[in-house]
């Protein structure tokens, strides 16, 4: 599970480092960089290692375009060949708005919103994208053997421009059939309940180690007979994971230890084969994977784009240890035991013993696949809930990343025009980034590996409602201990008032801020969004009698403000107690019942207030990162004898750059 940054808070930076942290800004969206400090303190094994794995995390671009959306490598294709070959004026408004177009759907890795999911509505006409179309070289578009523009168009034209079809990549909305209203290219010719059917039946209810079935397949239907097409070598996005594996194969000969090769050895084999028995395997070597400096994720990892929370996402990030920023996690997962006896929740949903929970902060060298542009700032894998059981969970925090967050916010007028006083904000100003991060920390090291399932109880149980109700259960894990005596016990904080700038700034984020995410009209709809409304408004509407937290109106704007920090914390308990509840027994009609009432709907006219005082700030809600280069220096025989970092391409640089070399699947991927 992850834990998505850049969510409306604004929190108070060191002085800004002589480093350009901003890129551009465009639509919705900032791009920054993030330097990878301390990479030149690294062995030259261990740079060897990241630039080899830094490869293999660009190998798969490709696959996540195809996830999420059947006609976006076409699309792609389309776009950048008229944005680099187009010889008419790129001044004019639909060029220009053709290129805003473009650089989102390279942020997107797609033709839809990447956190709304909505499909983005051109600001270019038909005609002038068929006109520049017939201007370039036709060797250079995408199309099909015997197939003309004419008929390339045809096809593709209405994906774009009309907005009835393909709408939203991921549709939840409550009594709609989720595979055939969602774009995403998960399903083929199936629906909702053959697809829900499918993976049902092959389910043991007394097997203790389920794999994740569906995880790493597209479900189709052929000849009337629903099948899976597995993501492997040799089967579905086969040549993209053999580059993949090529890359792999070189960072396994500079391995930090016997550990680590046992992790890239167990990946390749699940790469080769497709076994999701063999995807355990590596999970757990993974875990136990403790002692290598530099680490990575590189697989099949995230459910969020499938509507059903089966099929996951293909995502990747090469990082190392930040060892004294570790300090603080380590503290926090060296009491996993004391928090998890001292959780509000039933005695019966927790552990009784829990293992392996190892945390850590990182520093991102590369981001690939789901988690570039646009990234978590907090991981906890693996995913599956046996493995959490017996063998624990990896836990981290991207310290790097959520630098470069705070340092691009500095001074941008959010904190003046949304927090409500001089004591909330003063509280912000101290200790908002120590308790944002350990709040992230909270909630990756301990949160999404606290409770148990009770036995016997479907881990896909609550369906499409899964995703929020675990996110929700992993904030307030981390909203719940904050306050606690405990943490100024340890030493994570030195002032008892110290998570009220959290508490604020959640309140304020679930309530109203996060808002500027949304377009008006819309309905709240990506599983973080949720979660985070779903715990401030049910909140709100707890303690709306003792006025604990009130909506109140000054100069005419809407504030959040907290009178009782106490009671909130308790109703956080409160509500941390049925959602482990809801999780554990696998209640679906209850988690139901809680996502549609609290976490969906919009108040309109809030909404509008929010969006105007927030456009008069030009502020973009949405942030993603440029990764930086890195290039291998050999000798004369062509050993590497050094690696060295580059933080000069720019966005549109890097994006064309990635889809030249990066191109490892066929523009229609069958």
């Amino acid at each position: 599970m992850i834990q998505t940054g850049c969510d409306g808070k604004n929190r108070r930076i060191a002085e800004a480092e002589d480093f350009e942290y901003t890129v551009e800004q465009f639509a919705d969206l900032q791009l920054l960089r993030y330097k990878v400090k301390g990479f030149e303190n690294l062995t030259l094994r261990q740079k060897e290692l990241v630039y080899y794995l830094s490869q293999a995390a660009l190998q798969g671009r490709d696959i996540l375009f195809d996830q999420n959306g059947k006609y976006n490598l076409i699309i792609r294709k389309m776009l950048e060949t008229v944005y680099t070959d187009y010889q008419g004026d790129r001044r004019e408004a639909d060029f220009m708005n053709m290129e805003t177009y473009l650089k989102r759907v390279w942020f997107s890795n797609g033709i839809h919103h990447h956190y709304a999911t909505d499909k983005f509505v051109p600001g270019f006409t038909p005609e002038f994208f068929k006109a520049a179309l017939s201007s370039v070289d036709a060797s250079r578009l995408p199309l099909a053997e015997g197939e003309t523009l004419d008929g390339l168009c045809e096809e593709v034209f209405p994906v774009i421009f009309d907005p009835q079809l393909m709408p939203k990549r991921v549709n939840q909305a409550d009594g709609e059939d989720l595979v055939q209203t969602s774009a995403a290219h998960y399903y083929e010719g199936v629906s909702q309940e053959e697809a829900e059917d499918f993976y049902q039946a092959l389910k043991d209810p007394d097997d203790t180690m389920p794999v994740m079935f569906g995880m790493n397949s597209r479900l189709v239907k052929e000849g009337g007979k629903v099948v899976e097409k597995v993501w492997k070598s040799g089967g579905l996005y086969g040549q993209a994971i053999d580059r993949i594996v090529y890359w792999l194969d070189k960072a396994l000969e500079v391995a930090e230890n016997m550990q680590q090769k046992t992790v890239i050895e167990k990946l390749i084999q699940f790469y080769k084969n497709g076994d999701l028995k063999d995807f355990d395997a590596y999970s757990i070597a993974w875990v136990n994977d403790l002692d290598s400096h530099v680490d990575f994720v590189n697989g099949f990892i995230e459910s969020y784009g499938d509507p059903l929370g089966l099929k996951a996402s293909w995502e990747s990030i090469v990082n190392f240890k930040d060892r004294e920023a570790t300090q603080r996690t380590e503290t926090i997962s060296a009491n996993a035991q004391w928090f998890e006896d001292h959780s509000p929740v039933d005695q019966r949903f927790k552990k009784k013993k829990v293992k392996g929970v190892s945390a850590k902060v990182i520093t991102a060298a590369m981001l690939g696949g789901d988690l570039y542009p646009a990234t978590a700032i907090g991981i906890n894998l693996p995913n599956s809930n046996w493995i959490r059981s017996v063998h624990g969970s990896k836990s981290v925090t991207i310290g790097n990343l959520t630098d470069a967050y705070n340092k691009a916010a500095h001074g941008n007028g959010f904190t003046d025009e949304f927090v409500y006083g001089a004591q909330e904000k003063e509280w912000i100003e101290k200790y908002a980034d120590l308790t944002g991060d350990l709040h992230t920390d909270l909630h990756e090291c301990l949160g999404h590996g606290s409770g148990q399932l009770l036995f016997g109880v479907d881990q896909d149980a609550l369906k499409a409602y899964g995703a929020t109700i675990e996110e929700a259960r992993a904030d307030l894990f981390g909203l719940y201990y904050l306050p606690d005596a405990k943490m100024l016990e340890l030493g994570l904080v030195s002032d008892k008032d110290a998570f009220k700038a959290e508490y604020y700034t959640y309140m304020m984020n679930g309530l109203m801020t996060q808002l500027v995410r949304i377009e008006l009209g819309r309905t709240v709809e990506e599983a973080h969004m949720r979660n985070r409304q779903l715990i401030a408004r049910w909140a709100f509407q707890r303690g709306e009698a003792d006025r604990v937290v009130e909506m109140i109106k000054k100069d005419g704007k809407t504030y959040v403000k907290i009178n009782d920090y106490q009671k909130l914390r308790m109703y956080f308990g409160e509500l941390l107690a049925e959602v482990q509840r809801i999780k554990s027994e696998g209640d679906f009609e209850a988690a139901r019942r809680l996502v549609e009432e609290y976490a969906v709907k919009i108040d309109p006219v809030l909404h509008t207030e929010v969006l105007e005082r927030y456009e008069k700030l030009h502020l973009a809600p949405y942030k993603g990162f440029v990764n930086p280069v890195y290039k291998a220096v050999t000798d004369k025989d062509g050993k590497i004898i050094d690696v060295e970092v580059s933080y000069k391409e720019g966005y549109a640089e890097q994006m064309l750059r990635y889809s030249n070399e990066f191109a490892n699947l066929p523009y229609r991927n069958k």
